[in-house]
């Protein structure tokens, strides 16, 4: 696992949106020349619904074989499967409606009116990523993976100074009593979010300078989840000039 991490900074929110939307796309283009089908792991923030949008926009979302393409999400909250909150439904209303891609490729979480505990939702993903394991990680080669921030620093439904951001064994983990509503969630774990090729991390506005600077500097991944979240080839910060606010310049790449 490298340590290389890029900060990519974007005048504004939605000039960062519009930024990864083309690069995803570009990426995923080239991933799909060299591989048999692409992973994505995508998150329900802000930033990241902008994303899909810009995507679904875009002159070149068909360049894309969305038929290759699977989606995963980093976490999701427990509430019924029509609930508005839903981080699988507001991607399927910003993207996934709208293009041509097989069901069997869209990994939602269980909903919390599927007749599962949480405690067997988070079994049933699990069994779900092993289903499309490969390698010593039994686990999918997931190419880029989303990660949205908040001010707090948690990432997926990680939270600072709980149990969820220390599991080293379970790949989902069932949260409650989260500090953030709602109280019940479904989450990926860190090690699984690091087995991931890339990570890219969204974050706009004042609020996250504070966070991006912590996780910049090495804070501990138990007080700042996002601090421990590195890919295996690359780890880049897209962000917009407030949250760049506290970030050296020597550690800014140049503007994109």
């Amino acid at each position: 696992m490298t340590n290389e991490r890029r900060v990519l900074v974007a005048t504004d929110g939605d000039a960062l949106a519009a930024s990864i939307a083309a690069r995803f796309l570009t990426k995923t283009v080239d991933l799909l020349d060299e591989l048999e089908s692409v992973n994505v792991v995508l998150e329900g923030g802000r930033v990241a619904i902008k994303v899909l949008e810009n995507i679904n926009a875009s002159p070149a979302r068909d360049s894309v074989d969305w038929s290759r393409v699977h989606f995963w999400w980093g976490d999701e909250r427990w509430v019924p499967a029509n609930d508005p909150e839903r981080n699988d439904g507001k991607a399927r209303r910003a993207l996934l409606d709208h293009i041509e891609i097989p069901g069997e490729n869209v990994h939602s979480y269980p909903a919390s009116d599927s007749g599962l505990s949480l405690d067997d939702a988070a079994r049933q993903y699990a069994e779900a990523l092993a289903q499309y394991g490969t390698g010593e990680s039994g686990l999918p080669r997931f190419d880029i993976t989303f990660l949205g921030v908040g001010p707090d620093g948690h990432t997926a439904s990680l939270f600072p100074d709980r149990q969820e951001v220390l599991e080293r064994e379970a790949t989902v983990v069932a949260v409650r009593n989260s500090p953030k509503p709602p109280a019940e969630r479904l989450s990926l774990t860190r090690h699984v979010i690091n087995s991931s090729q890339r990570i890219w991390v969204e974050l706009s506005g004042a609020d996250k300078a504070s966070v991006l600077g912590l996780a910049l500097a090495g804070a501990a991944y138990s007080e700042v989840p996002i601090a421990g979240m590195k890919g295996r080839k690359r780890t880049v910060f897209f962000v917009d000039q407030e949250a760049a606010s506290e970030v050296p310049e020597n550690l800014i790449t140049p503007t994109y």
